[in-house]
């Protein structure tokens, strides 16, 4: 029997049947040993195969279906390879806020080529734009201005100021009849948007730390929800701190940053690093603020994340 993985509460996979039946599986021990080294070898979006219910009303998960793509980033435990946020994506919101948390741009990088890499289309919400002062609102207005030049589509938006809807619009345009991937920080108000995207979801929204200004959790575990009189689905997913890329070739990193791509083409050397080499048109684009200080910061620790040791090679 084949379904579609809606939730991942961590012991129980979620799977929605071909038929419209809901089933609560799980997973063999040993298919965790079959050459995937991540936390959760399944993931929500994972099309799979699940068998019939033994006698005690359980099923298992027994295939995964090829994924056309997924998001994936470094686990936290570092007994693990990888943890896979979601898998057959259509498109990736990324949540992102100024101030209460704030997002670096270095999550927002890392998040963005990893986006690249595996050819999903990434979208920047800014949220909370109602708390920003002037200068805060002059930066977020050149955050903006930075990412929309490199081509990436900006919304920004406040989910519980006057005026939410706009940006909800712009939002709920994109998403119908696609699955979209949310993901961010926690704190950043991405259950409050889900909220107003899709009335009745009832998403627990949590504060903010006062001692820290980041965010607390709320949700816990990834899950699919339709959007209203849609084709089109959310993946919401637990908010994360830190975006720890993998499997990346070093060689292959600058083609995840489309405007260092873009000038690289100039360097003397075809296989310029863009780190120290003579005649490298990259690091005298940075000088001359043609690309971000900040990009090319991010991008020489993604090349850092590669170097790094301690980390096990994958299968």
């Amino acid at each position: 029997m084949k379904g579609l993985v809606i939730k991942n509460t961590g012991s129980w996979y979620v799977v929605k049947t071909t038929d419209g039946n809901i089933v609560n599986c799980k997973i063999k021990g040993n298919f965790r040993l079959r050459g995937i080294r991540t936390t959760n070898p399944v993931a929500v979006g994972d099309n799979v195969e699940i068998s019939a219910a033994t006698l005690d009303g359980t099923s298992f998960i027994t295939a995964i279906d090829s994924r056309r793509n997924y998001i994936i980033r470094r686990a936290s435990n570092l007994s693990k390879e990888s943890h896979i946020i979601a898998a057959n994506i259509d498109l990736a919101f990324l949540i992102v806020t100024i101030k209460e948390p704030e997002t670096s741009t270095t999550f927002i990088d890392r998040f963005l080529a990893t986006a690249e890499a595996y050819g999903i289309t990434a979208v920047i919400v800014v949220n909370k734009t109602d708390l920003l002062d002037e200068e805060e609102q002059q930066y977020a207005e050149a955050l903006r201005y930075l990412y929309t030049s490199i081509g990436y589509d900006v919304i920004m938006m406040s989910a519980t100021g006057d005026n939410p809807q706009e940006g909800i619009s712009r939002i709920m345009s994109l998403a119908t009849g696609r699955i979209s991937l949310f993901s961010g920080n926690s704190g950043v108000g991405k259950s409050t948007i889900i909220n107003l995207l899709i009335p009745g979801a009832g998403l627990k929204v949590g504060n903010i730390s006062t001692s820290h200004h980041t965010g607390m959790h709320t949700t816990t575990f990834s899950e699919m929800l339709q959007l209203p009189d849609c084709d089109g689905y959310i993946i919401d997913t637990p908010g994360i701190k830190g975006f720890g890329t993998i499997d990346f070739d070093k060689s292959q990193v600058a083609h995840y940053f489309p405007e260092i791509f873009k000038t690289s083409a100039e360097c003397r050397y075809n296989n310029c690093t863009h780190t120290h080499e003579p005649g490298c048109a990259v690091r005298k684009a940075v000088e001359n603020s043609l690309i971000s200080e900040s990009r090319y910061a991010s991008y020489l620790s993604i090349l850092e994340d590669s170097n790094d040791p301690k980390y096990r090679k994958p299968y």
